[in-house]
């Protein structure tokens, strides 16, 4: 029968495992084939990717409906967890500023909006039983986890300081008059600290959780495309400071509408989209290379340590002649970041096979 169904399906579709031994496979190996034909038992059967006895929401409207069906499911998952997140904002941020003044209430609103959809991912994960460290794209060895994050802050740090230099040296950026040492080396740090908290976060929500799932549902080359525009889309969300003084009650949901408006206005936010788009995409292919998020994190974190350091020195001048080059929302990316990382994109796919080899070596 397994000879049968190869030469029906294809041999390079068929998994070759023929006895109960998927749990020594990761789960990107899994995705990889369309037929499995062995003496499994029923937890196994629960490991081979596609539709099963349990649903993710998002997969059952693409499935009754398509794209369209998708489109609509998906927004039906998202737009509750950020009503639940604006509620909730405030009573956090009031029980927060009770023991720090420092803290802003749209940095509060923004990660429990992240929380809170990485606490629906979660559940949507454990349901779909990818309960394994590899699942949520941890399965190396620490040691081997390690030196993948280390290589990959490097090359972060190396890929993100040309953006930064071109910036300054067309002067879209200037320095601000209290750029001084002791305010770089705050800045080294903080950058290096913030970096690290947002690469692991975000990586292990959105490279790790949310990919991991959808691969089990959609081809990788719908997955990656489709949690890249995620992750670009919620960036837009608590970008509207609110002082301490103006905050009450609804102001969650006030946020929420301003935030809004940048989908209401596409031109005001296309070029800064695009760029994180490029960059969700960028890092979903190195996870499918890789097999794990460690080299995401790094590169993650490197790149946030730039931005953060050259944000923080500088100053945005919006009569540069370039000005357009870059987003006045964030002040850094914008079309300059989009076609560098279109760059990196193209580099790293013609340079993949030096990521499968290090897989290869990494998962031996």
């Amino acid at each position: 029968l397994h000879r049968i169904l190869g030469e029906w399906f294809g041999v390079e579709n068929l998994h070759p495992e023929r006895h109960n031994g998927l749990y020594n496979y990761s789960a990107a190996d899994l995705a990889s084939k369309q037929v499995f034909s062995g003496h499994y038992d029923y937890y196994s059967t629960h490991l081979i990717p596609g539709p099963n006895s349990t649903e993710m929401a998002i997969h059952i409207g693409h499935r009754r409906a398509g794209w369209p069906g998708l489109i609509v499911a998906g927004v039906c998952f998202i737009v509750p967890a950020m009503c639940l997140a604006a509620g909730l904002a405030y009573p956090l941020y009031t029980t927060l500023h009770g023991f720090s003044d420092g803290i802003a209430f749209h940095k509060v609103a923004s990660r429990l909006w992240q929380f809170t959809m990485l606490g629906g991912v979660a559940f949507v994960v454990w349901r779909l039983r990818l309960r394994r460290k590899a699942d949520w794209g941890y399965g190396l060895p620490r040691p081997r986890f390690l030196r993948q994050l280390g290589i990959a802050v490097l090359v972060g740090l190396l890929t993100m300081l040309p953006v930064a230099a071109t910036i300054l040296v067309l002067e879209l950026r200037v320095p601000r008059a209290d750029a001084d040492v002791a305010r770089l080396v705050e800045l080294f740090f903080s950058g290096a600290l913030t970096g690290f908290a947002v690469g692991f976060l975000e990586e292990t929500f959105y490279r790790g959780l949310l990919l991991g799932a959808m691969r089990r549902e959609v081809r990788p080359w719908v997955a990656v495309p489709l949690t890249a525009m995620l992750y670009a889309s919620l960036h837009f969300l608590a970008r509207t400071k609110i002082p301490h003084a103006d905050v009450h009650p609804g102001v969650g949901f006030e946020m929420l509408g301003q935030s809004l408006r940048y989908f209401l206005a596409p031109s005001t936010m296309i070029d800064s989209f695009l760029a994180l788009t490029a960059v969700g995409v960028l890092l979903g292919l190195v996870r499918l290379w890789t097999g794990s998020i460690a080299a995401c994190i790094g590169l993650h974190a490197g790149w946030v340590w730039v931005m953060k350091m050259t944000i923080g020195s500088t100053q945005l001048d919006p009569a540069a002649p370039h000005a357009a080059w870059i987003s006045p929302i964030d002040g850094f990316t914008g079309w300059a970041v989009f076609a560098w990382t279109v760059a990196l994109t193209i580099t790293a796919v013609v340079m993949r096979r030096s990521f499968l080899g290090w897989r290869t070596r990494e998962m031996r």
